[in-house]
Order: C-alpha cells, then structure tokens, then sequence
C-alpha cells in the first residue's frame, strides 16, 4: 500500500492510461481484478473541444466506483489552459489530475505537449507549479527518462516536480525518441526514486509478475504501472498481485472464465458507447483477447465483419464451442 495525497491506493499495481484504450468499461475491467489506480485516457487542456462525444466520454467515471479515486489525465504546453483543464475536470469529478509528459506521440509532441515538454524545464515547472495551485485535489505526473539517450533528465524533472508540489510520478524506462522500441531501462527510475520522497511508480515493459517483482526490487518504486502488457489480458493484475504478496503464481483464467470476461467487456462497451460505436471498439479488444489463443485469426476476422452486439456476443459463444473443440483435437 502506498498514498498519492489523501488516497490510500492498496494495490502497487496500476494501470497505464492509454490512449484508445483505457476508457470506463476497460478500467472496470481491470479494477475489478486489482488495478490499485486508473486513470483515463488523455483528454486535450483545450477545454473548448470537451463538448465532444470523444471527451465525454473520457471524462466519464467508472460507474459504482465512488470508493476508488478518480484519475484524469490532461495534456498541454500553456499552464493557464492546463490549470483550467484541472479544474473543470475536478468540477466533473475527478479526484486526482495526471499531467502527461510522456507521450511520444507525434501529433502530442508537434503541439510541444507530452514528452516533448522534457526539454523545456522551465516551461515543465510553470505547468507544474500552476497546476497544483489550481486545484485543491492531488497532481501527479506521467513522464519519461528524457528527449533522447544522450539527454535524460528525469532526475531533474523529478525534483522540479516535488518542489512544485506533485503528489507521485509515473516514470516509463524510455525517452521521447526510443517511443516503444528497444527495452525500457530502470536505472534512471531508480535514481530517480532516490532523488525524491514522494511515491514513484515504475513504467515500460512489465509484462509478467516476475517481471513486476523484479523491478520493484530493482528499483525501490513505490508500484509498478502495467500498460500494453493488459491489452486482452486484465487477470495481469490479478496474478502480479498474489505472486508479490504470497511468491506464489495463481491459476490462469478458465476458458469458461475468459469467456464471462469478454462478454462481460463487450457487453460493458456496447451499453457506454451505443450500438453503433461501441460495436466498433468491441473488434479491437476481442482481437487483443484473441492473440494468446491458438487459430483464432480466422475468427477475429470473422468478428471484425459484424455490425451488431447482439451478433457480436453471439460470435463469442460459438467462438467457445468451437475453441473447446480445438482443445479436445489438441488432446
């Protein structure tokens, strides 16, 4: 357990926000198997675009969470729009404000937000400082080592970000210009939990509870931050969390059990976003469900052709018939 402000968070395994991805049906999905925190999706510090289904529906909390803090991330250059960002989405709800300054994404990064934001350090303090004086919730930030491998400041960025009265960082083991590529490094987030007192949380390529273990070890972070890693896979925190507490691995999912929580997530996205749209989100995560199934391309395909929930869950249930079938063949 550890703290971020007033919130008592239980868990040391978070889920990343994720743009496209970590909307409210999935991160209902994953706090319901242990997620300590999630935050939502990116939304613009340009309040004028909120009137978007897109923002609405970021800006949504998980329905019956009112025990769980509400984190909402929000990204920009100008500290004025950043501060109004913050305190409309307090307005709206949210319990703590996530600033990004991670994101390598070029279209972020050509607006001189996200990661790009790292090398400008005098700019990252005024948002910084203005934020936390903004709103009377806590501020945290997702960041990354620095712009390039020659210039990693995050050690820097760290203590700027204290002083301005930043409640935790979630740091990914990569900078701006490595995107996704190549592995991520924890040395810099072990430094840089050595350079300050609030929690760090350790980002990049934790993909398997042993995996969570050891950069914790490695590291001294206060929790570890699991991204693609849970894309089909939201029992991730379920299993990191029983090995860090008992050593011990638990049972995977069922088949049976798999196929409650994808009807159980398609279902939650037809209801959140409509007939029309939610169908379309559905294709992506059944596909991410899908990829450590063997044969399944030719049904994700399959899946991806149709136009309604209710034969999109029925897909689901013949897609498990015949995924026992290919059991009984493989024994």
């Amino acid at each position: 357990m550890f703290s971020i402000g007033p919130y008592k968070i239980a868990s040391r395994v978070l889920l990343a926000p994720m743009a496209g991805v970590t909307d409210a049906p999935f991160r209902k999905i994953c706090q319901n198997f242990g997620a300590g925190l999630t935050t939502s999706e990116m939304v613009t510090s340009n309040t004028q675009l909120w009137q978007s289904d897109k923002s609405r529906t970021r800006l949504s909390r998980i329905p019956g969470s009112d025990k769980t803090p509400f984190s909402v991330q929000i990204a920009g250059s100008d500290p004025s729009m950043m501060a109004d960002a913050a305190q409309q989405s307090v307005e709206q709800g949210a319990d703590i404000i996530d600033i990004n300054m991670g994101c390598p994404a070029k279209k972020v990064c050509k607006k001189l937000a996200g990661s790009a934001l790292l090398a400008n350090e005098s700019l990252v303090e005024d948002i910084l400082s203005t934020v936390v004086k903004s709103v009377n919730v806590p501020v945290t930030l997702k960041t990354r080592t620095g712009t390039s491998q020659e210039h990693k400041n995050a050690t820097r960025i760290a203590a700027i970000a204290e002083n301005a009265g930043i409640q935790a960082i979630a740091l990914h083991g990569r900078t701006r210009s490595c995107r996704f590529k190549g592995e991520a490094e924890y040395d810099t987030i072990a430094a840089v939990v050595r350079e300050v007192s609030i929690p760090v949380i350790a980002n990049g390529d934790i993909d398997s509870p042993a995996k969570a273990r050891d950069v914790l070890d490695y590291t001294k972070a206060s929790a570890i931050m699991v991204g693609r890693k849970s894309l089909g896979n939201p029992w991730i925190f379920q299993q990191i969390n029983a090995f860090l507490n008992s050593g011990e691995l638990p049972a995977m999912p069922t088949v049976a059990e798999k196929k409650k929580i994808i009807l159980q997530h398609l279902r939650g996205l037809h209801a959140f976003y409509g007939e029309y749209q939610g169908v379309r989100i559905a294709r992506k995560h059944f596909g991410w469900y899908c990829e450590n199934i063997p044969n399944t391309k030719p049904l994700v395909k399959e899946f991806n052709t149709l136009e309604t929930s209710k034969s999109q869950t029925n897909a689901v249930y013949e897609f498990f018939e015949r995924f026992h079938i290919y059991e009984e063949k493989a024994a």
